[in-house]
C-alpha cells in the first residue's frame, strides 16, 4: 500500500470526511463498497468514525447536525502547518471562513472555509492524527480536484493561500490544470460552466470500475455517469445511498495488497 506516517506538507490534500444522516448506514455502505472498517464514535463527538483500510485511516464519517443545511457531500481537507495562519490568508485572498480554527482534542486543529469562488474545503493541522494513512490504492483516495466556473480566480486564491503552482492542460473544449505543491503533483482544477456549484470532488481508486458500480447499485446507491474510459483509467461518477456524490477510477492492482 501507499502509506503515509508523517505530516502532509501544507496545501496537500490529506483527508476526506462525510457528514451523513445515518452513520451506521454510511459505514455499512462503504464497508460493502470498499471494505472499510471502523467503530462508530460516541454521540458527544457527532459519532465521528475513522474508517480504516488494511488497518490504516482512510476517511471519516460523522453525523449531520439536526437542521444542518446543504447537500450531503464529501469534504477535502488541505494540510496546514499552522491552521490559523492559513485562515488569515483565506480571508486576505477573498475567501470565507465557515468554521474558525478549532482544536479537536489531541488529534489536530481544523477549520472549514470557502474559496473566492465558493468551493468549500477543510484545513487540517495535524496532531496525533496525521491524515490518511493510505492513498492511491484500491479503496483509498487517489485524486482530489476542484470544480468551479471561475478557474482563473480559484487558481489565484489557492496560490495566495497555499502557494500552488499549475500546469495547464486545457484545450479548446476543456479548461483544466493540475496543481502542484513543492513541485509535486497533488490534484486538479477544472473550469466547469453550466454545471454544479463550485466544489471539491473526491476520487477513490478501485480495481474494476464496472464491478464497483454494480455494487453501488446493489448497496442502494446510484450510478450518475459511466463507467467510461479516460486517459487515466476507467472512471465513473456515483452517489451513495444517502446522497453523497463521489468518483471511482480503476487503478492497477498491487499483488502485495492484502485487500
Amino acid at each position: 500500500m501507499s502509506e503515509w506516517t508523517s505530516r502532509y506538507p501544507t496545501g496537500v490534500p490529506c483527508w476526506v470526511d462525510l457528514g451523513v444522516p445515518d452513520v451506521e448506514a454510511g459505514l455499512a455502505f462503504y464497508r460493502g463498497l470498499f471494505g472499510w472498517e471502523g467503530e462508530i464514535g460516541p454521540a458527544d463527538v457527532g459519532h465521528y468514525t475513522t474508517c480504516t483500510l488494511g488497518g490504516r485511516p482512510v476517511a471519516g464519517l460523522m453525523g449531520r447536525m439536526p437542521g444542518q443545511e446543504g447537500p450531503v457531500a464529501w469534504t477535502t481537507y488541505l494540510a496546514a502547518d499552522d491552521a490559523d495562519a492559513v485562515i488569515d490568508r483565506v480571508r486576505a485572498a477573498g475567501g470565507t471562513v465557515l468554521v474558525p480554527p478549532t482544536d479537536v482534542l489531541t488529534f489536530g486543529r481544523m477549520a472549514v472555509a470557502a474559496d473566492s469562488t465558493g468551493g468549500v474545503f477543510g484545513v487540517w493541522q495535524a496532531g496525533d492524527h496525521k491524515g490518511a494513512g493510505v492513498v492511491n490504492e484500491p479503496g483509498a483516495v487517489v485524486w482530489n480536484e476542484l470544480y468551479t466556473p471561475e478557474s482563473a480566480r480559484a487558481k489565484e486564491f489557492y496560490t495566495a493561500v497555499f502557494d500552488f503552482t499549475y500546469e495547464d492542460m486545457s484545450d479548446a473544449d476543456f479548461d483544466y490544470a493540475t496543481f502542484h505543491v513543492g513541485g509535486e503533483l497533488r490534484g486538479g482544477v477544472a473550469g466547469v460552466r453550466n454545471g454544479p456549484p463550485p466544489h471539491w470532488a473526491t476520487y477513490f481508486a478501485v480495481r474494476d470500475a464496472d464491478e464497483t458500480v454494480d455494487r453501488v447499485d446493489a448497496l442502494g446507491g446510484k450510478v450518475l455517469r459511466g463507467p467510461e474510459e479516460s486517459p487515466y483509467g476507467r472512471v465513473a461518477a456515483v452517489r451513495d445511498a444517502q446522497g453523497a456524490v463521489f468518483n471511482v477510477i480503476a487503478v492497477a492492482s498491487n499483488p502485495n495488497d492484502p485487500q
